[in-house]
């Protein structure tokens, strides 16, 4: 940037570059929450030999906050934020009992203020691996799953993209199938517990539920809702961090609508709407997400 009047310049962009970190993070973890489909969140078993790849589009958009004490206000000087994230979602069947899990994250984010754009940001985010192991089920009807997750960020000094540090989830899904009259429902609920090693890394507990109802005894359509949300806590509870920091102590709750069809036995289509209820240190943001989903049988 070339200043008319370098100091006075200098110090408005540095408050643009706080105002621009401070939530960015933030609106990071809500996107990539809200990736993660119901599909691919809950107790049912994918079949050894099999593969389940799923690419996924979302866009978030946000213009005001949830501040400490969960009273909404909007950006500084109008700011609004723009999201949008790419994910790789890959889950392998491995044997009845486990299955390998990974997502790759790409995302673009963009902040204004007074109708100018202020920052921007991309890159790969955290890339996350796992095991999924199935602890039992009831007469093949519900389900239950344990699944560790490792979490290892894709680059460095660029706090926008997270937290830079590496972590692990541990995490409990409980999933089972039954009917409404002559047509199919499914629910998915689970609760992880996640833990970043880094300096006042925080400690989170990531919770999502699910309910889903077919449209047609072809299992061709269907809608589902869920309510799902994290908290964070740290012993850092700053927000206004003046160097380009993260927002680790924060709340909130978000309520989606899903709608899925399915063109054949091996693809899926699910096209969601999100919007954040309540929160804490977070942003108030509408979201919504595009997945394919591909099935491949290798034995």
């Amino acid at each position: 940037m070339i200043p008319l009047h370098y100091f006075k310049i200098k110090l408005k962009s540095m408050s643009l570059l706080k105002n621009f970190t401070k939530t960015l993070l933030v609106v990071l973890i809500l996107i990539l929450t809200f990736q993660n489909k119901t599909f691919a969140d809950g107790g049912f078993p994918v079949r050894p030999g099999r593969l389940l790849i799923s690419p996924s589009v979302s866009y978030f958009f946000a213009s005001s906050r949830w501040d400490s004490t969960g009273v909404k206000k909007p950006f500084p000087n109008g700011g609004k934020y723009s999201s949008i994230g790419a994910t790789i979602y890959g889950e392998y069947g491995i044997s009845r009992r486990f299955a390998a899990i990974v997502s790759l994250p790409f995302v673009y984010n963009d902040f204004t203020q007074n109708n100018t754009k202020s920052a921007t940001s991309s890159g790969l985010a955290d890339l996350e691996t796992g095991i999924r192991y199935y602890l039992a089920n009831i007469d093949f009807i519900y389900y239950f799953s344990l699944q560790g997750t490792a979490i290892t960020p894709l680059y460095s000094n660029n706090a926008s993209l997270g937290y830079g540090e590496e972590g692990g989830e541990l995490k409990l899904a409980f999933s089972g199938s039954g009917h409404v009259g002559d047509l199919s429902s499914y629910f998915n609920a689970s609760d992880g517990v996640r833990q970043y090693f880094g300096t006042n890394g925080p400690i989170q507990n990531r919770y999502n539920a699910t309910y889903g109802l077919s449209l047609d005894e072809e299992y061709e359509n269907q809608l589902s809702v869920t309510v799902s949300g994290i908290n964070s806590w740290s012993n850092d509870k700053s927000f206004n961090s003046a160097i380009p920091g993260t927002n680790k102590d924060f709340s909130f709750l978000q309520a989606s609508l899903s709608y899925g069809h399915s063109f054949s036995h091996e693809i899926s289509l699910f096209l969601s709407g999100g919007e954040f209820l309540l929160g804490r240190n977070t942003g108030v943001g509408t979201t919504v997400s595009l997945a394919f989903v591909y099935r491949l049988d290798y034995r």
